[in-house]
């Protein structure tokens, strides 16, 4: 992956979260509850 191309994807999920956060639609609550139960499963097998 070239630098421009992680570039335009961190800005794409940036974006994605701002308009997430202003809508109120709750999705990055959602994500990050996934995010830290997947954490946990891998910290358990580690």
């Amino acid at each position: 992956m070239t630098n421009k191309v992680a570039l335009w994807l961190a800005a794409i999920i940036i974006a994605a979260i701002v308009i997430d956060v202003q809508a109120e639609w709750g999705g990055v609550t959602f994500l990050m509850r996934k995010f830290l139960k997947l954490v946990d499963w891998v910290e358990f097998w580690r």
